[in-house]
């Protein structure tokens, strides 16, 4: 079953250009890992920077976990973050037109 993750960083303000760059620069290597099927990267109006996720397995998000590009974006992140990112791992609830009720 699918697995989807949302995971909310917030830069400290004067980082936000160093982190949103670190961020888009690590998105086409994850793209290329094993199970991934979305990492997309959203902005919000604060600055917050939310990334939908979408894994085939929990293993292969487990591997994502462990893999090149996220150790090297937590080490080009290290610093410049006003706190932890918030983690979410969904299950999803399909309702109504398959194509529109769960990712």
């Amino acid at each position: 079953m699918a697995v989807v993750v949302v995971a909310t960083i917030t830069p400290q303000p004067e980082h936000a250009a160093a982190v949103r760059a670190a961020v888009l620069a690590a998105i086409p290597q994850v793209h290329g890992e094993s199970g991934c099927r979305r990492y997309a990267l959203h902005e919000g109006q604060d600055g917050r920077l939310v990334m939908i996720e979408q894994w085939d397995s929990p293993e292969d998000l487990a591997a994502h976990g462990k893999g090149d590009p996220f150790a090297e974006l937590s080490q080009a992140l290290d610093g410049k973050l006003a706190g932890a990112p918030d983690l979410q791992v969904l299950t999803a609830l399909p309702a109504g037109d398959g194509a529109k009720g769960a990712l």
